[in-house]
């Protein structure tokens, strides 16, 4: 079983950047796929980025490819969003999942453990 705490949101304007973090707990971090969702108001969750468990693969939603990068530091426990360039698009509360799988999957419901979000909104 693993606990998931994020953190690191906040306000930003347009253009600027943002890193978020999500903390596990638990001695098993490491054999678990992590990935970060979004939901924005009145919107459904949707995957934003994930990575595996070794941090050799990772996988993003087309609409921030270039833009996000997840890594993760076992050693830390802890999974991260850098996100750059950010728009008002953006704005959501991020969530982090895991889930023991071999790959990284891209629907909520694949995933058993959720952290309470962290809010990110961004200024025009």
């Amino acid at each position: 079983q693993v606990q998931l705490v994020e953190s690191g949101g906040g306000l930003v304007q347009a253009g600027n950047s943002l890193r978020i973090s999500c903390a596990a707990s638990g001695r098993t971090f490491a054999q678990y796929v992590i990935t970060w969702f979004r939901q924005g108001p009145g919107k459904e969750r949707d995957f934003v980025a994930g990575i595996n468990s070794s941090g050799g693969s990772t996988f993003y939603t087309d609409s921030v490819k270039g833009r996000f990068t997840i890594s993760r530091d076992n050693a830390k426990n802890t999974v991260y969003l850098q996100m750059n360039s950010l728009n008002p698009e953006d704005t959501a509360v991020y969530y982090c999942a895991a889930a023991v799988s071999y790959g990284i999957l891209v629907v909520p419901t694949a995933y058993d453990y959720w952290g309470q979000g962290t809010q990110v909104t961004v200024s025009s």
